[in-house]
């Protein structure tokens, strides 16, 4: 009975506990409906508001769609790299500015983005900081991004090559743009490349068609620069006159350019008047252009105004402070007898050179007799990407300086054969043939070296004076061994020898 009480008092539980289970099931299953139908709904005006705001965002029209979508990329490196703000107040620095701005408002990014390219080159040539060239090869590559097949951008960085020195590959991309199209402006590119590895004939006919094709300052200097190459300073004179007389203030770099090459050719030809009144204009045109200071400075330094010639060059120095304008500040520096602030900047050059410009190192230390291994190991690498009558030279200079004296000779021949008429060719010409002994070859040189003296460095008119003392001993020391040598095989006159007695007649 007791057992029968437990288990119906046991089975009341479980009955109990199932009712309160079912009913704690059925809230359950309320609740949940009530939540599902609540997350719906959510869920549901969710996707409404979404529609409505996608709708609303929708552009108007297609222009408005390609603005977006041209907008997008903007945040990829090269772009964002191009569109850094740049410091300056100049009109180009404005013209940057402009048209950095039109880019980010999304505003016909290919036009632009070749147009900045060409501002920052002409960034680089007015300041002289290669940087500037690769934002323009930054502007060329996002060009090519959106246009793989571009030939304004091909243009654009074949032109950055040219002047970053990458000679070989400038040529291939020039040469793909005459073969595309063929404009004026593909040919200069083309000729330029050419001429830097030493292909005048194959540059000649290049520059000719771009002659033919559109006859303006690029092209009448370029035929001045040809025909100088060749020899012909008259010849270079008369293109060159007709490159500036084409020449316009608004691109004031490349008029200062041409005024500056023509005074050099005056100089040369020993126009000094006409020379100085170029060089005044051209910085009238542009103001402290470190071309024309470096050559202001070294036409003073040839009339030994060496306190005038110090201010130009300091000035030409830093503005551009390349191996050719402090080696030729020191010299300055030295002549009017600063010897420690001379030193000063061969210790800067002498850092710097090798990587900013080769050549001009090369010939450096080949004068100041320096180094000759490093020197000969900078020509030599050098000669792999330009191989130009200056390469040559330089070579040749850096092999006599090395002790290499046949192999000096070959390499000043081929610095010769275009018929160049350029004073440092003639003094490493002169100094070389006497240290081979060829008597008649370095007279010639030395005269033609003398004629043009007024190009050379201080130093370097010493050593060709000192050349030519040493080949006029030399000259005087042949001929008065010669006389004695004749002299010596006369037969000598005087008393006869007591000791010999007359043969006896038979």
């Amino acid at each position: 009975m007791r057992r029968e009480c437990i288990q119906s008092l046991h089975l009341g539980v479980v009955l109990a506990e199932r009712e309160k289970m079912k009913t704690r099931k059925q809230a359950i299953d309320k609740c949940a409906g009530k939540c599902g139908r609540r997350i719906l709904i959510s869920v549901v005006a969710l996707l409404v508001i979404t529609c409505l705001l996608i709708l609303s965002a929708r552009p108007k029209d297609k222009n408005e769609a390609n603005k977006a979508a041209a907008s997008v990329p903007i945040f990829d490196d090269p772009l964002a790299l191009v569109l850094t703000p740049q410091t300056g107040d100049n009109r180009n620095d404005r013209e940057i500015s402009r048209l950095q701005q039109q880019i980010r408002n999304g505003r016909n990014l290919q036009l632009r983005l070749e147009q900045l390219g060409w501002a920052f080159v002409t960034k680089a040539r007015e300041s002289f900081d290669p940087g500037f060239y690769k934002l323009a090869e930054q502007c060329a590559w996002c060009i090519e991004k959106r246009n793989p097949q571009s030939q304004e951008a091909m243009l654009l960085r074949a032109h950055v090559l040219q002047n970053l020195h990458r000679f070989k590959e400038s040529e291939t991309l020039a040469r793909r743009l005459v073969q595309q199209r063929g404009l004026s402006f593909d040919y200069g590119l083309l000729g330029d490349a050419l001429m830097e590895q030493g292909k005048l004939s194959d540059a000649v006919e290049a520059y000719q068609r771009m002659m033919n094709l559109k006859p303006d300052l690029r092209a009448y200097a370029r035929a001045a620069h040809m025909r100088w190459l060749k020899g012909d300073l008259a010849g270079a004179i008369e293109a060159m006159q007709l490159a500036a007389s084409a020449a316009s203030p608004n691109d004031a770099e490349s008029a200062a350019w041409v005024h500056t090459r023509l005074a050099f050719y005056e100089f040369q030809a020993g126009h000094v008047d006409e020379a100085e009144q170029r060089c005044a204009f051209a910085l009238s045109l542009q103001n402290n252009y470190a071309p024309t200071l470096l050559l202001k400075g070294k036409m003073l330094l040839a009339q030994n105004r060496f306190r005038e010639a110090v201010d130009a060059l300091q000035n030409a120095a830093k503005l551009n402070p390349l191996p050719e304008y402090q080696w030729t500040l020191a010299e300055a520096l030295r002549t009017a007898g600063h010897k420690n602030e001379a030193s000063g900047i061969e210790v800067q050059l002498r850092k710097h050179g090798p990587s900013s410009d080769p050549r001009t190192m090369v010939l450096f230390l080949a004068t100041r007799h320096e180094n000759p291994e490093t020197a000969l190991r900078l020509a030599r690498a050098e000669l792999d990407s330009r191989n130009d009558v200056f390469t040559h030279d330089a070579l040749a200079w850096s092999l006599a300086a090395a002790g290499h004296l046949a192999e000096a000779q070959s390499e000043m021949q081929r610095a010769l054969a275009e018929g160049t008429q350029d004073a440092r060719l003639f003094f490493h010409a002169a100094v070389i043939t006497s240290q081979a002994g060829q008597a008649a070859d370095a007279r010639r040189w030395l005269r033609k070296a003398s004629e043009l003296s007024q190009l050379l460095l201080p130093s370097e008119r010493i050593e060709l004076q000192n050349a030519a003392g040493r080949g006029a001993e030399k000259r005087a020391s042949i001929a008065s061994n010669s006389q004695n040598s004749f002299r010596s095989a006369q037969i000598p006159r005087g008393k006869p020898n007591p000791n010999l007695k007359p043969k006896p007649k038979e």
